[in-house]
């Protein structure tokens, strides 16, 4: 089974033990192709990030780093600037062959919330690798808002994949010329790019966060008001400055589609074109964007952060690529209203937890 594995095939695994839980694990958790992960109990305050390194558990790393502990069971506020650690519910027994990544949700990461997934003996963040037996932490570290959590909550999602399943830029070609993968000429280079659009209807091309706000509960959905929390951030000359430090929600000029046998991953573009970085929450999807289940294309949704110097972004300047991996099966749920998809159509939009 060479692919990205299905959600039928992550119930199998539930089945069979290769994910085990804690607590039950809820179907709502079970995505196209992804399983989102849950919060424990306990976070962990810690001077620093850090990656346990080969040969050593997280948990030794923890008497190094902890600060004090936070009880989650009935929410906790992890507060902007500060980088917590929370054990996750579940836990891994992948077979031989298997292996796995990690990422931010869509919603976390348009909070610019960075959650990155952790393992014993891990040397990279989100990259668990094949055969790998043992408990799954998120690292958390609030970027721009101060957030309330519980135990529970749903921050990051893993993929599964068996072999190699990336597509390669001709196999990606061949795949545009029989269904098209964006509403215009494909640029492909390592991927298929994505550029940003700064010439939308009303001059509203994207928000930046404000740097002093109130707490973000996480569980209430479409209840904060943007002005509180966000800039707007408007041009009619195609172009805006970022500021170094400043975190922006902005929108791609493509409109993308995920066909069925296919999900993809947002990549960041080459350092070379400028001083930020694209993207936390890299998954989409099959079904994104796709007819068939609810969409006529669906814009991606940029979080750019600028790092060193003020940097001059124009329309339609490459900002980041969508890397093509093949399902092992088609999914028996895609991306779409059919699931509740939060996103689905989506142009310039916030996360959810704030109003349209």
């Amino acid at each position: 089974m060479t692919g990205v594995f299905p959600n039928q095939t992550i119930v199998e695994m539930i089945a069979r033990g290769a994910i085990r839980a804690d607590h039950a694990i809820d179907p709502a958790q079970v995505q196209p192709a992804s399983l989102d992960l849950r919060l424990g109990t306990t976070a962990y305050r810690v001077r620093a990030s850090f990656l346990a390194g080969q040969g050593r558990s997280v948990a030794s790393r923890l008497e190094e780093f902890e600060m004090h502990r936070i009880d989650l069971s009935q929410g906790a506020v992890l507060e902007k600037g500060c980088v917590y650690l929370v054990p996750l519910m579940e836990s891994l027994a992948l077979p031989p062959g298997v292996l796995a990544v990690a990422n931010a949700k869509s919603s976390t990461g348009r909070l610019d919330l960075l959650t990155r997934t952790i393992t014993d003996g891990g040397t990279e963040f989100d990259r668990i690798p094949d055969s790998y037996s043992g408990p799954l932490y998120a690292e958390i570290c609030p970027r721009s808002f101060s957030v309330l959590v519980r135990a529970g909550m749903r921050l990051n999602q893993i993929r599964f994949r068996e072999g190699q399943a990336v597509l390669s830029d001709d196999d990606l070609r061949a795949l545009h010329a029989r269904t098209p993968l964006v509403d215009g000429p494909a640029v492909i280079q390592d991927g298929l790019g994505f550029s940003v659009d700064l010439a939308l209807d009303g001059g509203l091309v994207g928000y930046r966060a404000k740097p002093h706000t109130g707490v973000i509960d996480l569980a209430k959905i479409g209840h904060y008001d943007p002005a509180e929390y966000w800039e707007e951030i408007r041009t009619h000359s195609r172009q805006i400055i970022l500021d170094p430090g400043a975190f922006y929600i902005l929108v791609s000029r493509e409109a993308v589609t995920i066909p069925p046998h296919y999900a993809a991953e947002m990549a960041p573009y080459l350092a070379m074109v400028g001083e930020f970085r694209v993207h936390y929450a890299g998954f989409f999807d099959p079904g994104f964007g796709f007819a068939e289940a609810g969409g006529a294309g669906s814009r991606g949704v940029l979080e750019v952060r600028c790092h060193e110097a003020p940097f001059v972004l124009e329309h339609g300047q490459v900002v980041g690529r969508l890397v093509y991996e093949r399902m092992a099966a088609v999914p028996t749920q895609l991306y779409g209203t059919g699931i509740a998809s939060n996103y689905q159509g989506q142009g310039l939009k916030l996360a959810k937890h704030f109003k349209a």
